[in-house]
């Protein structure tokens, strides 16, 4: 070879090297930039990020967890919780070398590739715990390439910020296991019913082979897949010495055991459970309840809650199928709400809620709140007081009772027991409108409006807005309690997840709304409305107080009542208001009879306790006084006083009046036979009213006159009546 050719050869290459080189650099260069670019896309590592989104935890009042409100239905939990044969069979299957890589494992990649490919099967995986957690936390799976090279990087960097101990337990309170369970403690409860320190070696293999594939694995879905990946990680744990070939052995031929049943799309006790959220919501925002981890408990007791709902949803126990209803159960003595149930069934979360969103005209349940509390406690009254039933005009509207009589002077424990309407008007006509607003407003009624609510129509429940069960029921409950309210309540407290209270109230603040006395009166008078009068579908064959509550054309229908434990209030009617034939509370007053016996059942018997101030005096039933020298027994009634308030004047309502023995009027001088008897002294009456032949006559009698009077001597000389007929 010449010289020249030599040189030749030596200059194409240098000139290939040359090239090389520059396509090295230029490839290397690229490289780096994209590495760089990748690295410079890095999210930030922050120790707050590590934090999981975790259930909000409701307990009831025998801190029974109830159910989990979240994004996420997730428990966290300590590592130190989380049993070893646990731990250990995640580390089998998911990796091996977990305590001696720092993030990636490229030993573990070999050998992962090398097992996948011989078996032909994915024995393990190719991520390390690590990488997974980086990648859960920090990377979704756009970009493939760049992702994996990222979750190297933050692997990396988690390894030099955690201990080992605390990126497993954030993995294995982190990753999701099917059935919409987050963690392990929540896996366990879904798929076995089991706390963590009750897992064995052979659910632990279960839930160790679920994170990769939840739906592809599960033991509802695909038995036999799940068997197969049960046991592949049984293999695994045997492989690497956690198990031996005894606990093998006894485990790869098993079944899969007992399974709780899959989880139910439906959350339990959903219309109480919804009052507490929305209640959460607004104090504490979204974000905090359903990620914020918060446990919370609740007055809720679940047996109570349960009759509750499982006697609303009957369909027995209502006149149609469309009508609907709704039932509160509180504790007077502490404004716990045990039962809430606010329809006949519930289909969509966080629905309407009729029992504490629906408001409705109460009608005659409202008695007791806005006329007989108020005369009782600012005008003395009591049960055995008297207003005249009889016919009134207020403006353009004339009052009636529901059987259009009237019954004359009667006693309030009548008028109430029977729901007799005018009674009603009259006492709020003397209490006066605004102090029986007052005195509603005492006892929790808040829905009342100065502005609309001011006319006597109030006395049989026409309100403007309404009121909704739950107010109902705290209102009585302050007559249930001898005169205290307490605020009905559904949250007593409320922790952060680390066990910071947030708010604490295990009982409401009682108010004193009344005296003991008007409270135990109210409460004997609406005993007498249970065992004889509108509300007698409510016995229960034990104390029990009530009123019925019905409005215009039974658009609502009410039953209010309580026993010295329990308050209850059922409404049932049309969420369009329209008529019912269903009049006088008796559907909701036997519901109440099914929720409230049932409750009670098996409980020790109670009585209503009585004020030491509560006597007994006998008086005049037509005028409320000490019978007089006239009052005839078949007039005289003992009742119940406040001490205070027994009268101590003397009856002068029932006269001795001479009358014709014949026409009973005021007799005239040509009257042969005059009579005197007791009437009642009174004002202007209606014939109308029942009592009004008892009255004193007003007109002179009509039958005897100057024509009558030859007629007399001659009937007497013939032994004949003035009527013409032979004695």
């Amino acid at each position: 070879m010449t010289e020249n050719e030599k040189k030749k050869k030596l200059n194409w290459f240098r000139l290939f090297l040359l090239i090389g080189l520059l396509v090295l650099l230029i490839v290397l260069g690229t490289s780096i930039g994209l590495l760089i670019s990748i690295i410079v896309d890095l999210p930030d590592i922050n120790i707050k990020d590590l934090k999981y989104n975790a259930a909000t935890l409701i307990y009831d009042q025998n801190d029974n967890l109830i159910t989990k409100i979240g994004t996420e239905n997730r428990i966290p939990v300590k590592i130190n919780e989380v049993p070893k044969v646990v731990q250990n069979a995640f580390l089998a299957v998911e990796d091996v070398r977990f305590y001696q890589h720092h993030g990636i494992d490229i030993r573990g990649i070999a050998r992962a590739a090398w097992q996948n490919i011989t078996t032909g099967k994915i024995k393990e995986g190719a991520s390390t715990i690590t990488q997974q957690l980086a990648r859960d936390i920090y990377l979704n799976n756009d970009q493939k390439y760049k992702r994996k090279i990222q979750e190297i990087f933050l692997a990396l960097m988690l390894e030099r910020k955690l201990s080992k101990e605390e990126i497993l337990e954030l993995y294995l309170n982190r990753i999701y296991f099917g059935e919409g369970s987050y963690g392990i403690k929540t896996a366990a409860e879904t798929y076995f019913g089991k706390k963590l320190n009750e897992l064995g070696l052979k659910e632990a293999a279960l839930l160790a082979g679920l994170p990769q594939a939840p739906s592809s694995y599960s033991p509802y879905q695909n038995k036999d897949l799940a068997l197969k990946r049960r046991n592949l990680v049984l293999e695994n744990m045997l492989k690497y010495n956690y198990i031996n070939n005894y606990d093998y052995n006894n485990v790869v031929n098993a079944d899969l055991g007992t399974l709780t049943e899959p989880a139910a799309k439906k959350y339990p006790y959903p219309f109480y459970i919804d009052y507490v959220t929305e209640h959460l919501i607004a104090r504490y925002g979204e974000s905090q309840v359903f990620t914020g981890g918060l446990i919370v408990h609740i007055a809720m007791d679940k047996k109570m809650q349960t009759i509750a709902e499982e006697v609303i949803s009957n369909k027995n126990n209502f006149p149609t199928a469309d009508i609907q209803g709704a039932a509160v159960v509180i504790n007077p003595h502490n404004g716990y709400i045990t039962a809430l149930v606010g329809g006949r069934e519930h289909t969509n979360m966080r629905q309407w809620n009729r029992a504490t969103q629906t408001y409705r005209q109460p009608g005659s349940a409202f008695k007791p709140i806005i006329a007989y509390g108020p005369a009782i406690e600012l005008k003395g009254k009591g049960p055995a007081s008297v207003v005249d039933d009889s016919p009134i005009r207020i403006g353009s509207w004339s009052p009636r009772n529901s059987n259009g009589k009237f019954s004359g002077l009667t006693t309030l424990r009548n008028a109430l027991t029977y729901s007799i309407n005018i009674v009603s008007v009259k006492l709020l006509q003397e209490v006066t409108i605004p102090k029986a607003r007052d005195f509603a407003k005492k006892i929790g009624i808040s829905s009342l409006d100065p502005k609309y609510d001011v006319g006597l129509s109030m006395a049989l429940g026409g309100l403007h807005q309404g009121v909704t069960p739950l107010e109902l029921a705290g209102a009585y409950g302050a007559f249930a309690n001898l005169g205290t309210y307490n605020k009905p309540i559904a949250i007593t407290q409320v922790k952060k997840s680390d066990g910071t209270v947030l708010w604490d109230t295990q009982q409401s603040i009682p108010v004193q709304a009344m005296k003991p006395t008007t409270a135990y009166l109210i409460t004997d008078m609406l005993q007498s409305a249970v065992q004889r009068g509108t509300g007698t579908a409510a016995q229960i064959s034990r104390p029990a107080a009530g009123k019925t509550g019905t409005t215009e054309n039974g658009k609502d229908i009410w039953f209010a009542g309580y026993t010295p434990e329990l308050v209850g209030i059922v409404w049932m009617g049309y969420d369009d208001p329209k008529p019912t034939p269903y009049f006088g509370g008796e559907y909701s007053a036997r519901i109440w009879h099914n929720i409230m016996g049932k409750i009670l059942e098996g409980q020790p018997l109670k009585q209503f306790p009585r004020p030491d101030n509560i006597v007994s005096a006998t008086v005049d039933s037509k005028s409320g006084l000490l019978p007089g020298p006239n009052t005839p027994d078949t007039d005289k009634v003992t009742d119940l006083f406040a001490a205070e308030n027994v009268p101590k004047k003397v009856d002068t309502s029932h006269v001795l009046v001479e009358v014709c023995a014949v026409s009973g009027m005021l007799p005239n001088e040509y009257c042969p036979d005059r009579v005197t008897k007791v009437f009642l002294k009174t004002g202007t009456f209606s014939s109308s009213v029942a009592d009004s032949e008892s009255r004193v006559p007003t007109g002179v009698c009509t039958v005897h006159g100057p024509e009558t009077s030859n007629k007399e001597v001659e009937a007497e000389t013939h032994n004949i009546t003035p009527q013409g007929k032979t004695n």
